[in-house]
């Protein structure tokens, strides 16, 4: 039975959906690739942007041509994630997890047995979306931290999809007091923590061996609620399929330094992103300049 949706979408949209379902999968990764190498050629503010934060990221550790391959995968991804999220609106729970095997499970289990607050830390790693839809249609209800669309009617689209199977959004701005409320009544929140903050907004953490400012949200709410703090990415390797792994609880140490207690638990975030980065380069955003508040002038496009 298809998940229950309380937002009305537009006659375009259903159109839309249908016609992309009735379209085999081989055919739409055809098409996405074709699409990726026009994009790889002709994009040129975005390719900059990948290649500034693959060469702080990497160096010469990679090769020109290993560059431009997660160049390229990175665009095939993101219309990936961006077909998927189209095709899940309205999905059945069967048909979410069908495309989803959990790994480490036994992690997040636990920590609901626990009774504990839980937030969940991740990155635009992957296929994001439907990792949240995953973990909400098996496991648990989620609260996820969010910035709404600029465009209304793509707003209402992408909502609908996201707040599917107990998941739903808190908008990013004015976020922490229903992001306290939510974790007091035993729902575990969400959190993306891999994107650049204004300065007054983040810490400066080490990150690929570089400074970066990163936010330090759930370390502050794991501080005030005891909350546990659960890095959760997925990954793929052909595009049907999806892993979501969980990892160990990131430890909140309790001393007399609060200003330092924070800055290690945010840089345990940062560690555990770039672990899973390195580990599998191609599935990161890289379109997104991580490091402008300490390199701006790198991502001007000359």
């Amino acid at each position: 039975m298809p998940s229950e949706t309380s937002t009305p979408l537009p006659l375009s949209f259903r159109l839309l959906q249908g016609m992309l379902r009735l379209i085999p999968r081989p055919i739409h990764l055809a098409l996405i690739r074709a699409t990726a190498r026009l994009a790889a050629r002709w994009d040129r503010k975005h390719v900059h942007i990948a290649r500034v934060n693959l060469d702080l990221a990497f160096g010469d550790t990679l090769s020109e041509a290993e560059k431009r391959r997660i160049i390229l995968r990175s665009y095939e991804n993101l219309q990936v994630l961006a077909l998927d999220t189209l095709l899940n609106q309205g999905a059945s729970r069967e048909a979410i997890l069908a495309k989803v095997d959990f790994e480490n499970a036994g992690i997040l289990e636990r920590a609901l047995q626990s009774g504990r607050p839980i937030i969940f830390m991740t990155a635009h790693y992957g296929n994001w979306e439907l990792g949240t839809l995953a973990i909400a249609a098996r496991f648990t209800p989620i609260h996820v931290v969010g910035r709404p669309l600029d465009w209304p009617w793509a707003n209402r689209i992408l909502t609908a999809t996201r707040e599917q199977f107990g998941v739903r959004m808190i908008p990013k701005k004015s976020a922490m007091k229903p992001m306290i409320s939510a974790l007091k009544q035993r729902i575990p929140v969400g959190l993306v923590v891999d994107q650049n903050t204004a300065e007054k907004d983040g810490i400066l953490i080490d990150f690929f061996g570089k400074k970066a400012r990163h936010t330090p949200a759930a370390a502050l709410l794991a501080r005030k609620t005891g909350a546990l703090v659960i890095p959760v990415f997925s990954r793929t390797e052909d595009y049907r399929r999806w892993t979501v792994t969980f990892h160990d609880p990131l430890p909140m140490e309790k001393t007399e330094n609060l200003d330092e207690d924070i800055r290690r638990h945010v840089q345990a975030q940062a560690d555990i992103t770039e672990r899973v980065i390195r580990q599998k380069p191609d599935e990161w955003f890289w379109f997104h300049q991580r490091w402008k508040n300490q390199y701006e002038e790198l991502y001007r496009v000359p």
